[in-house]
């Protein structure tokens, strides 16, 4: 007989061992993450009394795939729009707790004398709180319906993120002789480009292609397609220099956005708790008990560190982010612990090969022992304000609780400046970033191949490379110039004040400069003009974009395009609702028994009797008893009613029940392969002297039975619309407010 690779034993020996050892810790109510950390301790090497690992460089590949996985399904749970509506209070409190955590973490590594690479990662270890460990105290106290526990989990969203970024910063500064601030901001100017220009495209390119093959595809392909971006994305995230776990957060965060959302993060749970335990085993596998006993000092001094560190800092966070005193050091004393997030950090630093030996077993020692503290921190934070509420005077206690940094500007004025310029920064940047990725896969990649193409047409080649790449980048720079020129704000600003009118202007003046940049800079690649010529081209082509009503009508539907893209998840929920699966089984092999068929949720059956049905004349099968939630009816009569979710028990043969069984579960109502066009809206009709409803009823309308839409309320100036009643006739001027499908509204418009 074969032998067994190494890898599948030592696999086996792992699964068997993390599962026995996270059972105790279920029974015992501890995190399961612990659980899988203790498992690894006692299948490593320096567990002597036991088996032991035989490879582990096969287990640190596995592990490396894990943290992927992990991302991965992190990004599948993380929601830009949802951090877009957090307003700052979230931001404020996350950046203060992370910045001052690091300082600590680096200031403790300093005073033990420990190099400047292990400081500056133990800083960064000690600044991410731990979510699943947080998320399962809150559960189990019976926090988390609390206020408080939705602030700590709001920011630790933001800390998730904020990881990542830190991870490739991290990254970046180790590949560097000495970190400095230039070398930093190079780094976080590399990731907010790559990042909004993988997100914009992914959202615009992915949802495209899920809705084409939305016939095609089933639960497995769906998996295998969601794990092939996953892999895509990791190894591009490699080639251009960050790491693979940020690439599949990335991909992650942008099939959050999806319809197919919730089904993935369903379909990948499995892969990501298996690799997910292997990487935390391997956790496990890096402690020694005689790093911890020659470092308990710095065990105990990290721990206090978090404690005292999180009390303090984490409610100032949160202090600043606006919340009460009270509030504030609820949250903090919540976040007093590290967890997953450490250990990627750590098994970064010890891959780039930048930290030293001893600091991986000694984070996780602290990690143990703060996710034990935990509940008692948690608990603690009562007491503790009623102890500062005591002994602290009223006056103090007043100005803490009115310490912020979100409150909003009293300025009605200066509201709509910033809420302008914000928006013209944000599509700016990112119409920028577009227009520079594709001259840069134009001059780069394109150019190159059609020059060897046709070596003999050089200018040729050149002046249709050129005229090419405007014409690509062209819908992106009209957007940039025109955007928001005619919005609400830009309207109100310059109908308020004749000194808005020069700023004003000022910004699209900035904005023709930037687009007209991108132009010259590809003629003057391609060309020899003078800069004088070039720049009286790039204004003239300007001009001829902003003019042109095709590329105006292309810009807008290319953006239409990508905000139905990423609304797609919402219209879905909107439209259905959260689906539940079909009722998949197996018939056994005998001619004639008894099955359990569950009625899908969305079946046609339902609400029918069972003499409707016909079900015994159909498919020659009986049904024998009907399992309703937790009663039982037996031997039903014909006018028994079946209810969605019904468990319903049939006696017949193989071929009868397989027959009955295939038309359960077509028979449903099916999805709806055009959601998008579903969605309801609300607009304002005026009945003008040539409208056919004039003189008309609501009844005599139509409205409802032949446009299909709903007359919600009749505008007579008053704050509240007024109802219509069925004898109402529509006279002329009446303003009504009807609401359906866009398509039937625009009939019903058109009418």
């Amino acid at each position: 007989m074969a032998e067994l690779p190494a890898l599948v034993k030592d696999l086996a020996l792992i699964l068997i061992v993390a599962g026995t050892v996270t059972l105790i810790f279920k029974k015992l109510r501890q995190p399961l993450v612990l659980g899988y950390i203790v498992a690894g301790f006692l299948v490593s090497p320096h567990m002597p009394y036991i088996m032991s690992v035989v490879d582990s460089a096969d287990v640190k590949t596995w592990a490396d795939i894990g943290v992927i996985f992990l991302l991965f399904s992190l990004g599948l749970d993380f929601s830009f729009k949802k951090i877009l509506k957090m307003g700052a209070a979230p931001v404020i409190a996350a950046c203060t707790i992370i910045f001052c955590m690091m300082m600590m973490g680096i200031t403790v590594g300093n005073l033990f004398g420990w190099r400047q690479m292990d400081c500056i990662f133990l800083g960064g270890m000690l600044a991410m709180s731990s979510t699943t460990i947080i998320y399962k105290a809150f559960d189990d106290l019976g926090l988390r319906q609390q206020h408080f526990a939705g602030l700590v989990m709001s920011v630790l969203i933001l800390e998730d993120v904020l990881a990542i970024v830190m991870m490739v910063m991290l990254a970046a500064v180790a590949g560097g002789s000495s970190p400095d601030g230039g070398q930093m901001l190079r780094s976080v100017i590399s990731i907010g480009f790559f990042l909004i220009l993988w997100f914009v495209v992914g959202i615009f390119l992915i949802p495209i292609f899920l809705r084409r093959v939305r016939k095609l595809i089933n639960d497995e392909t769906l998996l295998i397609v969601a794990l092939g971006l996953c892999c895509l994305m990791a190894v591009v995230s490699t080639q251009v220099g960050f790491s693979s776990a940020f690439g599949a957060f990335v991909m992650g965060s942008i099939l959050a956005e999806t319809v197919e959302a919730d089904k993935i993060i369903k379909l990948v749970e499995p892969v990501k708790n298996l690799f997910g335990a292997v990487f935390f085993v391997s956790v496990g596998m890096l402690v020694e008990p005689r790093i911890l006993v020659d470092y308990a000092l710095p065990v105990v001094a990290i721990v206090m560190t978090i404690l005292i560190g999180q009390a303090v800092f984490g409610s100032f966070g949160y202090l600043l982010g606006g919340q009460p005193l009270k509030t504030a050091i609820k949250c903090g004393f919540s976040m007093a612990q590290i967890g997953e997030f450490a250990f990627i950090i750590a098994s970064l630093g010890l891959s780039l090969g930048v930290i030293s030996d001893f600091l991986y077993p000694v984070v996780v020692a602290v990690s143990v022992i703060t996710t034990f503290l935990t509940p008692y921190m948690m608990r603690a934070a009562g007491p503790w304000y009623s102890v500062m509420e005591r002994r602290l005077p009223s006056k103090v206690i007043v100005a803490l609780n009115h310490i912020t940094l979100s409150h909003p500007s009293a300025s009605a004025s200066k509201n709509k400046w910033k809420s302008l310029l914000t928006q013209l920064t944000v599509n700016t940047v990112i119409y920028s970033i577009l227009s520079f990725a594709m001259i840069f896969i134009m001059l780069t990649l394109f150019l190159p191949f059609v020059r060897h193409m046709f070596t003999d047409w050089h200018h040729t080649v050149d002046f249709v490379c050129g005229a090419l790449t405007i014409l690509v980048i062209s819908p992106f720079l009209r957007a940039m110039i025109m955007k928001k020129n005619r919005s609400g704000e830009f309207k109100a600003l310059w109908s308020d004040s004749r000194l808005n009118h020069l700023p004003l202007i000022f910004t699209v003046i900035v904005r023709i400069v930037i687009a007209c940049s991108f132009i010259f800079y590809v003629i003057n690649y391609l060309s020899r003009f003078t800069g004088a010529l070039i720049v009286s081209i790039a204004v003239a082509l300007v001009i001829v974009m902003v003019l042109s009503r095709r590329l105006k009508h292309s810009s807008i539907k290319l953006e239409r395009m990508f905000v139905n893209n990423l609304r797609s998840r919402d219209i879905e929920a909107q439209v259905h609702g959260r689906k539940r699966p079909l009722y998949e089984g197996h018939l056994l092999d005998r001619d004639i028994h008894m099955v359990d068929l569950d009625v899908p949720a969305d079946s046609l059956w339902a609400g029918k009797t069972l003499s409707e049905l016909g079900l015994r004349n159909k498919y020659g099968v009986h049904v024998s008893s009907i399992l309703r939630a937790n009663r039982r009816l037996n031997i039903p009569a014909g006018d028994a009613v079946i209810f969605p979710a019904d468990r319903i028990r049939v006696v017949g043969s193989d071929d009868q029940l397989t027959s009955m069984n295939r038309a359960l579960q077509d028979e449903v109502y099916g999805d709806d392969l055009e959601f998008e066009k579903r969605e309801m809206k609300l607009r304002q009709m005026v009945i003008t002297g040539k409208s056919p409803f004039v003189g008309k009823t609501l009844g005599e309308s139509g409205i409802r039975d032949k446009y299909n839409c709903m007359v919600v309320g009749l505008e007579e100036g008053e704050e509240t619309l007024s109802q219509i009643e069925p004898g109402y006739r529509f006279g002329k001027g009446d303003i009504i407010w009807v609401v359906g499908e866009e398509i039937s509204l625009n009939e019903l418009t058109e009418a």
